[in-house]
């Protein structure tokens, strides 16, 4: 397994490691799942993020080169502004989801997930000799750099004591390089994967436990590890790559047509247009949606039924919600039964247990978008 520059001090700080996407990771603390889960909701914490890929694309032709591989608009970003995309492949599955950031520095900072990350650097070096090939002018440089995740709504009080630049003016989706707690060389984007505000902090590895140490001196900070990770992101309604999209699902069966750029769209010139573009109109015979019920917890797998006891689809992720003290989940499920309000089933266990399909994200999320 994998080490990330973390390891050793998430390990003195009581962490219970395992392995995720080929990673040593933390899944818990000392603390409990729970009150990680809420401490991030009412306070803030600390995610080790850094077996994420990082990757710089550089050159004139930089724009079109990624635009080559994603449904996403990049064009249309103002400087240091992001987006959530998916890399997609021919027949209109995705790779992948990332966020791209347009920087004012002369290149694009894309970070994609761990679990894909030889699948990513792969199918961007192969893209990037075709483009070479045809004369274009693009490169790729696949960062050293740490990354973590400082998440919850105390965020920007216990960040500012810390760069130089007001955290009012870096909005939701926006980066911005700066020196934090004296550490040179980082990168904060404001960004995340619980729902609240936060950021991410990309950092030259050498320096990542003393910025992890500098944060966690402010009391509002504790370390949250990936049990937590999970529950706040399908609190938020958020995908997680592998469960709830893959190369089998589309971006419109996975209700995720907002990330494809209108451009884009129009000029179909993204992998698997063909086959995406005519599902935006013509509706797809499955939906991922979200569910709420009671009783047992719904896992991933966990059939779903309509209410005469027919198999209508799968759950793809599901937990108790800590927020809620009901079970959240998302999944697929024919059409017929996608629109909010809908009375289904799960099956847990051999029982079929009432569910009724809900908007997500379940917990409203707080993105600072500015005053």
């Amino acid at each position: 397994q994998i080490k990330t520059p973390l390891y050793e001090f998430h390990r003195a700080q009581g962490g219970k490691m395992v392995e995720f996407a080929g990673w040593s990771m933390p899944v818990q603390y000392k603390d409990s799942h729970i009150n990680s889960h809420m401490h991030t909701r009412q306070h803030c914490s600390i995610f080790d993020v850094s077996h994420m890929l990082q990757t710089k694309v550089y050159g004139r032709d930089r724009v079109k080169f990624i635009e080559s591989l994603i449904v996403g608009d990049i064009a249309e970003l103002k400087d240091n502004q992001g987006t959530l995309s998916l890399f997609t492949n021919t027949k209109g599955g995705i790779m992948d989801d990332l966020i791209v950031t347009k920087t004012d520095q002369g290149y694009l900072y894309v970070v994609s997930n761990a679990g894909c990350a030889d699948k990513d650097s792969a199918h961007m070096q192969a893209r990037l000799q075709e483009f070479k090939a045809a004369g274009h002018d693009v490169d790729l440089e696949f960062m050293e750099e740490s990354l973590i995740a400082l998440q919850g709504p105390s965020m920007a009080q216990v960040l500012q004591k810390g760069v130089g630049d007001d955290l009012r003016k870096l909005t939701f989706m926006t980066s911005v390089l700066t020196p934090v707690f004296g550490i040179q060389g980082c990168r904060v984007t404001r960004c995340g994967y619980t729902g609240e505000d936060g950021v991410e902090i990309s950092v030259p590895s050498g320096d990542v436990v003393s910025l992890t140490e500098k944060l966690l001196a402010d009391s509002e900070v504790k370390l949250a590890g990936l049990g937590a990770r999970d529950s706040l992101r399908l609190e938020a309604g958020l995908c997680l790559y592998g469960n709830d999209i893959d190369e089998t699902t589309t971006p419109v069966e996975a209700s995720l047509v907002w990330t494809i750029g209108k451009r884009r769209r129009q000029a179909q010139d993204f992998p698997g247009a063909d086959i995406i573009v005519p599902q935006i109109k013509a509706k797809t015979q499955r939906k991922r949606v979200g569910l709420i019920s009671t009783g047992p917890p719904v896992r991933q797998h966990t059939p779903v039924l309509s209410s005469d006891g027919r198999v209508i689809g799968e759950v793809t992720s599901g937990c108790p919600s800590p927020c809620l003290k009901q079970n959240v989940a998302m999944g697929y499920v024919e059409a017929g039964f996608s629109k909010v309000g809908t009375s289904i089933k799960v099956e847990v266990r051999k029982k079929a247990v009432p569910a009724v399909v809900s908007k997500m994200p379940f917990v409203p999320t707080k993105y600072y978008m500015g005053q």
